[in-house]
C-alpha cells in the first residue's frame, strides 16, 4: 500500500492523512483515552461504474488507525442493509468514546441537495429507487454526534461520475432515466450542519476527482512533513493539506473542510515558529477566488508552479493593486521565475556540494520558499568563497561560481518582487566579475557578466533609479564593445553592442535626453543593419532592427521632426511585413504587423496625409478582424479590434466623415461593453469602456448635438469615478477623472449650460491642482492644469466676466511658458503657448504685444517644420488680426 504518483503528479499515500490528523490528536490531546473508527470501502458496484481503489484505501486507513490506538471496525463492499447495520453497531460500540471517526471510500452523490453515500447495491432505475438504496450522510453525522463530542468524518466519495461508462473504467453504467439524471449530481455538496464534527471531503462541493490508476485514489494528502505538525489548531493543519494539494495539482484539486469543532480545539501559540512553506500555504487560503484565477492563468501561460506566484502576491501585497497592475506584476514575477529556473539548470559548478545546494534551492523555489532557496544559495556561495580564498589555483573558477550563485539568488528575489534583495545579489555578482577583470575568463562567463549587468540595469529602471540603470548599461556596453573588438567575427557580441546602445537610449528617453537617445539609437541601428545583412534569415535580428527604427521614430516625433519620424516608422512597418510574410500562420507576427500599421496611421494625420492615414488604419483593421475571428476567446485580441475601430473613427473624423466616425466609435464601444461585462474586475477593460464613451461624446460635439454629447460624457464619467474611488492612490485614474470633468464641461457648454460647464471645469481644475501639487515635475499634468485654466477663462468670457477670464488666461499662460521654455522642440507646447497669447489678445489686453508673440512662435514653427498641416492657417490669421489693429493705432 505504498506511495505512487497520481495523474496530477501528487505523491499519494492515503494513510498519511489519517496519520497526520491523528498524530495531532495524540500530541496535543493526550487526555483522549478511547478512539473508535468505522472504516467503509466499496468497489464492487452492481449497476453503476465500479471502482478499483476504494477498498484498498479503506484497508490502508484502517491499518494506519490501528497503529494510532484506534479500535477499528472495517466494513467492505456492503449493501445498504449491511451499511445501516454497521452504523447501528457503531453507535453501540463507540458509545462514550473520546474521539469517533468514520471513513468512507466509494461513490457519493447529491440528490436534491442531500448528500448520500452509495452502497454496492445502489439502484438507479428511478429517482425513488436511488433515494431508497443510498445512505444519507446525515445518518452518519447523527451517529457520530450521538456517541462523542469530538467527531471526524472523512469522505473519499467525490470520485468521477458514477453514472458514466468510460473505456477502461470497468463495466458500463446503465442508461439513466430523465428524472434521475436531472436530480442526481456526482460529488457531494456542503453540509451546513456540523456541530462538534469536522468533515473532510476529497474535493470541493460538487466537484469530482479521479479514482486513480494505481493502488490508491488521489484522495487529498499532504507530504509526510505535515504529520504531527505542532503549534497549530487542527483546522489550520487541514488548511496546510488543502493548499498543498491545490498547489501541487496546479489548482486542479482543492479539498473541502467543514468544521463544527470548538473554536480553540487543539490550539496552541507556536504558529510563528512555522517554516516558510507552511506560512505560505496558510496565507494562500485567504486569497480570493478571483485572485486565484489570476494566478492560475499566469502560471498556466508560463508553465510554472503556483506557489512562487503566491509568494510574490503575498510578500509584495499585490492584492491592494488594480487588476491590470497586479497582472503586470505577476507576469513580471513569473518571467523572473522562469528565467532563474532556466539559469539554475544551465549554470554548472565543478563542486558537487555546490551543485547539490543549487538543486535544493531550485526545489525550494518551486515550492515558493524563497528564503529557504536563498539560504541554500548563500551556503553554496560561502563554499565557493572559502574555497577560492584557500586555493588560489582555483580562484577564477570559484569566483565565477560564486558570482553565478549570487546571480541566481538575485533572480529568485526578483521573482518574489523583492527588488532591494535582487539588487544586492546582482551587485555582488557584478563586483565578483570585476574582481577578476584582468584574469583569463572564458567567453561564456564574460557573456554571463553582461547578463548580470543587464539584470541590474533592468531592475534599476523598474524601481526608477535611472542614473544607476545608466551606469549598469554603460558598463555592460563597454564589456560588449571590448569583446566585440577582440572577436569581430562573433555575431553574438556584435548584437550585444547594438542591444546595449538601445538600452542606453531607452534610459536617456526616460531622462528627457532626446538628443542623446537619438545618438544611441543611431549607433544601435548601424550595427543592427550590418548584422541583418550578414544573416538575412535571422528573425531575431530583424526584430531588433524593427524595434530600433520604432524607437528612432518616437524620438524624432517627440522633437517635432515628423518628416524624419515617418521614414523610421515606415522601415519598422516594412520589416514587420517581411517577418510576418516568412510565416503567415504565425498570429503573433501578424499582430505585430497590425501595430506597425496603426503606428503609421497615428503619424500621417499630423502631416496632413489623412487619406493615407485612413488606409493605414484600414490595413491594421483587416488584421485585427482576422485575429479576433481566429481567437474569439482571446480578450486582448478582441480589445485590439475595439481599439482599431477607434483608429478608423479617428481617420474618418479627420476626413470630415463625422457620421462614419460615429458608427466606428459605436462599433468599438459594443466590443468594449462585452469585454467589460465579462471581466468587471479588470479596470483596463473598464477604462476602455469610458474612453469609447468619450470618443462618442466628442463626435456628437462635432455634429452639434450637445445633449447627446453630454449623455456620452456622463456615461464615461461614471466609469472614471468608479475607477478613481476603487483605487484613490492610482494617479492615472485620478488624472482620467480630472479630464472627464473637462469633457462634462464641454458637453454642458455646448448645451448652453454655462454655469454647469464652469462647475465641471472647476472640479477638473481642483483635481489637476492636487495632482500637480504632489508631482510638480509631471509635465502632462501641468498641461492639464493649463487647459483647465483656459477652459474656465473661455466660459468666464462667455458670461461677460472679462476680468476673471483674463486672470484664468494669465494663469494658463504662465504654466505654458514654463513648459515651452523647458523643451523648445515640443511642438504641442509651442502651439499651446501661441494659443494662450491669442486668447489674451482677444480680451483686449495688450493685443498687439500678444499677437506679435503668437506670430513669432507660429513663424518659428513654420520655418522649422513643427507646424502641423492642419494649423497652416494660423500665421495668416495672426497677420490679419495684427493688420486690423494698425488703422486704430495710427
Amino acid at each position: 500500500m505504498g506511495a505512487r504518483y497520481d495523474p496530477l503528479g501528487l505523491v499519494v499515500t492515503v494513510r498519511l492523512i489519517v496519520a497526520f490528523v491523528m498524530t495531532v490528536l495524540l500530541t496535543v490531546a493526550a487526555a483522549a483515552e478511547r478512539r473508535v473508527a468505522l472504516v467503509m470501502g466499496a468497489d464492487d458496484y452492481r449497476t453503476i461504474r465500479p471502482l478499483a481503489n476504494a477498498v484498498n484505501d479503506a484497508q490502508a486507513i484502517g491499518d494506519a488507525l490501528k497503529k494510532l490506538g484506534f479500535e477499528v471496525f472495517p466494513e467492505i463492499n456492503r449493501d445498504l442493509r449491511r451499511m445501516r447495520r454497521a452504523l447501528d453497531d457503531f453507535r453501540e460500540d463507540a458509545k462514550g468514546a473520546d474521539v469517533a471517526l468514520v471513513f468512507f471510500a466509494g461513490h457519493g452523490v447529491e440528490i436534491s441537495g442531500e448528500n448520500r453515500l452509495m452502497p454496492v447495491d445502489a439502484d438507479t432505475s428511478s429517482l425513488a429507487a436511488l433515494k431508497n438504496s443510498t445512505l444519507p450522510l446525515e445518518e452518519i453525522r447523527e451517529a457520530v454526534a450521538a456517541v462523542t463530542k469530538v467527531g471526524l468524518i472523512m469522505l473519499d466519495a467525490c470520485r468521477n461520475d458514477p453514472f458514466a461508462g468510460r473505456a477502461g473504467g470497468g463495466r458500463s453504467a446503465v442508461p439513466l432515466k430523465p428524472d434521475v439524471a436531472a436530480a442526481a449530481k456526482p460529488g457531494l455538496g456542503r453540509m451546513g450542519r456540523a456541530e462538534n464534527i469536522l468533515f473532510a471531503f476529497s474535493a470541493a462541493p460538487g466537484e469530482t476527482v479521479a479514482d486513480g490508476a494505481g493502488g490508491h485514489s488521489p484522495f487529498t494528502t499532504a507530504p509526510a512533513k505535515y504529520v504531527g505538525t505542532d503549534g497549530l489548531e487542527i483546522r489550520s493543519v487541514l488548511t496546510l493539506v488543502q493548499q498543498e494539494v491545490y498547489d501541487l495539482s496546479r489548482g486542479k484539486q482543492l479539498p473541502y473542510v467543514e468544521s463544527g469543532l470548538p473554536a480553540l480545539f487543539f490550539a496552541s501559540t507556536a504558529g510563528d515558529l512555522l517554516p516558510e512553506r507552511e506560512k505560505l500555504l496558510l496565507a494562500m487560503a485567504d486569497i480570493t477566488p478571483d485572485m486565484r484565477a489570476e494566478v492560475e492563468q499566469v502560471a498556466a501561460t508560463r508553465d510554472m508552479p503556483l506557489a512562487p506566484l503566491y509568494g510574490a502576491l503575498i510578500s509584495s501585497d499585490l492584492a491592494r493593486l488594480t487588476a491590470e497592475e497586479r497582472a503586470r506584476r505577476l507576469g513580471e514575477a513569473a518571467d523572473a521565475f522562469v528565467k532563474v529556473r532556466g539559469d539554475m539548470r544551465a549554470l554548472a559548478s565543478g563542486d558537487p556540494a555546490v551543485t547539490r545546494l543549487r538543486q535544493d534551492a531550485e526545489e525550494q523555489l518551486s515550492l515558493g520558499a524563497f528564503e529557504a532557496a536563498r539560504a541554500k544559495l548563500t551556503e553554496a556561495a560561502q563554499i565557493d568563497s572559502a574555497s577560492r580564498e584557500r586555493l588560489k589555483a582555483n580562484y577564477v573558477e570559484r569566483t565565477l561560481s560564486e558570482a553565478a550563485t549570487h546571480y541566481l539568488s538575485g533572480g529568485m528575489a526578483r521573482a518574489e518582487l523583492r527588488y532591494e534583495l535582487a539588487i544586492i545579489d546582482f551587485e555582488r555578482a557584478a563586483q565578483l566579475y570585476r574582481d577578476i577583470e584582468g584574469e583569463d575568463v572564458p567567453a561564456d562567463d564574460r557573456f554571463q557578466q553582461i547578463l548580470v549587468l543587464a539584470s541590474i540595469g533592468d531592475i534599476y529602471v523598474t524601481v526608477g533609479n535611472l542614473d544607476a540603470a545608466s551606469r549598469a548599461f554603460e558598463e555592460r556596453h563597454k564589456i560588449a564593445v571590448d569583446r566585440a573588438n577582440g572577436d569581430p567575427d562573433n555575431m553574438n557580441w556584435q548584437r550585444q553592442v547594438a542591444v546595449s546602445h538601445s538600452e542606453i537610449g531607452d534610459v536617456q528617453v526616460a531622462q528627457g535626453n532626446l538628443a542623446g537617445a537619438l545618438s544611441s539609437y543611431e549607433s544601435a541601428l548601424s550595427i543592427a543593419t550590418r548584422l541583418v545583412i550578414a544573416e538575412t534569415g535571422n528573425v531575431e535580428l530583424h526584430n531588433d532592427l524593427a524595434v530600433i527604427y520604432t524607437s528612432i521614430g518616437y524620438v524624432l516625433r517627440s522633437q517635432g521632426d515628423l518628416e524624419g519620424a515617418l521614414p523610421s516608422y515606415e522601415m519598422a512597418l516594412f520589416i514587420s511585413e517581411m517577418i510576418a510574410g516568412m510565416d503567415p500562420n504565425d498570429l503573433e507576427r501578424q499582430r505585430h504587423l497590425g501595430v506597425a500599421h496603426d503606428s503609421i496611421g497615428d503619424v500621417l494625420p499630423m502631416l496632413g496625409k489623412i487619406p493615407d492615414a485612413l488606409d493605414a488604419f484600414n490595413a491594421g483593421h483587416a488584421i485585427w478582424q482576422v485575429l479576433a475571428k481566429a481567437r474569439p476567446d482571446n480578450a486582448e485580441w478582441q480589445r485590439d479590434l475595439s481599439i482599431s475601430y477607434a483608429k478608423i473613427g479617428d481617420g474618418q473624423k479627420a476626413t470630415g466623415d463625422l457620421k462614419g466616425a460615429l458608427l466606428s466609435y459605436e462599433a468599438g464601444l459594443a466590443i468594449s461593453v462585452r469585454l467589460a461585462v465579462a471581466d468587471p474586475g479588470n479596470s483596463e477593460r473598464q477604462r476602455d469602456l469610458a474612453v469609447n464613451h468619450d470618443n462618442i461624446g466628442d463626435m456628437y460635439l462635432a455634429l452639434g448635438d450637445g445633449t447627446k454629447a453630454l449623455d456620452a460624457f456622463t456615461a464615461g464619467s461614471i466609469v472614471w469615478q468608479r475607477l478613481a474611488m476603487a483605487d484613490p492612490t492610482n494617479t492615472r485614474w485620478r488624472r482620467d477623472l480630472a479630464v472627464s470633468h473637462g469633457k462634462i464641461g464641454d458637453g454642458r457648454r455646448a448645451s448652453g449650460d454655462f454655469a454647469g460647464a464652469l462647475s465641471s471645469y472647476e472640479a477638473g481644475l481642483a483635481d489637476a491642482m492636487e495632482l500637480t501639487k504632489a508631482h510638480a515635475s509631471n509635465t502632462l499634468w501641468q498641461r492639464d492644469l493649463s487647459i483647465s485654466h483656459l477652459n474656465i477663462g473661455e466660459v468666464r468670457a462667455m458670461q461677460g466676466d472679462l476680468a476673471a477670464a483674463l486672470l484664468s488666461y494669465d494663469k494658463s499662460l504662465a504654466i505654458t511658458e514654463g513648459l515651452a521654455a523647458s523643451d523648445p522642440s515640443n511642438a504641442q507646447w509651442q502651439r499651446d503657448l501661441l494659443v494662450a497669447h491669442f486668447k489674451i489678445a482677444s480680451l483686449g489686453d495688450d493685443p498687439r504685444g500678444h499677437l506679435e508673440k503668437a506670430l513669432e512662435i507660429a513663424a518659428r514653427m513654420e520655418a522649422s517644420g513643427m507646424l502641423m498641416p492642419a494649423d497652416a492657417f494660423i500665421p495668416g490669421l495672426l497677420r490679419d488680426e495684427l493688420a486690423k489693429l494698425q488703422p486704430q493705432e495710427k
